[in-house]
């Protein structure tokens, strides 16, 4: 019970890695609260996941509907002690598209821009509206999602790189603000797991994108799961402003 009584919230929790985390955060004592812009997927999921797990359809995004959810749950829970900035989306596009020395196709404005309000500032939101709660509690984690991607590149993936690479800046900004406050934060970096989002794939990139996995298999939300619990417990009490990698190994080729 590494995080009895803890209170939890985790956004894009209604299916992947933020289901996994929230029911195995609820199995180690926590009082769970996920929000979605998926309602019927979230609602599904806080019914299957117990009395333990409660939902909120919010879009990340939007910083007002942030500030009324996170207002909600301290009005009913009282404090927030974990914070796991999970939600996520992909518009992939190459930068540019040339045929025979003519420009033919480009990464859309809409694609970059929808990217980097969630995967961004959806982030920037979610911790600005529950900082001020961690501080007056002088405790709290804060677990940022970003991906092997911001660290190493990756072809057709300028939006979603930009965003999680940036996510990894204001971790570390993050961690030194309000380390003195005994606030920690941390970011996981996920490599390939096996999620809706992976799934959508073609099969023939799945068998490429394995070829560079040393353990020979693609990761499972669970297991991400287990290292977001690692860095809420108190077992993680003198660890803040990393970035832990769990990508199996995972060698990026050119």
């Amino acid at each position: 019970m590494r995080l009895n009584d803890k209170v939890a919230l985790i956004t894009g929790g209604a299916a992947g890695v933020g289901k996994a985390t929230a029911e195995r955060f609820i199995q180690e004592g926590a009082r769970v609260i996920i929000c979605d812009v998926n309602e019927p997927g979230g609602k599904a999921t806080a019914s299957e996941l117990g009395d333990n797990c409660t939902f909120f359809a919010v879009d990340i995004s939007d910083r007002q509907a942030v500030q009324k959810w996170v207002e909600k749950v301290i009005a009913e829970f009282g404090r927030i002690d974990i914070l796991v900035n999970n939600a996520g989306i992909l518009r992939d596009a190459t930068l540019v598209k040339v045929k025979n020395g003519e420009l033919v196709k480009q990464m859309a404005e809409e694609a970059f821009d929808s990217v980097i309000s969630v995967n961004l500032k959806g982030v920037f939101n979610c911790t600005q509206a529950v900082a001020p709660y961690m501080i007056h509690q002088n405790s709290g984690s804060i677990l940022n999602a970003t991906s092997v991607v911001a660290l190493d590149g990756n072809f057709g993936q300028t939006n979603y790189i930009a965003a999680k690479a940036g996510v990894v800046g204001m971790t570390k900004v993050w961690a030194r603000e309000l380390g003195r406050y005994n606030v920690r934060v941390n970011a996981i970096a996920p490599g390939a797991i096996m999620t809706d989002m992976l799934r959508m794939l073609p099969e023939s990139h799945l068998t490429e994108l394995k070829k560079h996995q040393p353990l020979g298999r693609f990761g499972e939300p669970a297991e991400v799961a287990n290292a977001y619990l690692f860095l809420a417990s108190d077992e993680a009490s003198f660890i803040s402003g990393t970035v832990l990698r769990v990508d199996g190994g995972l060698v990026v080729g050119t």
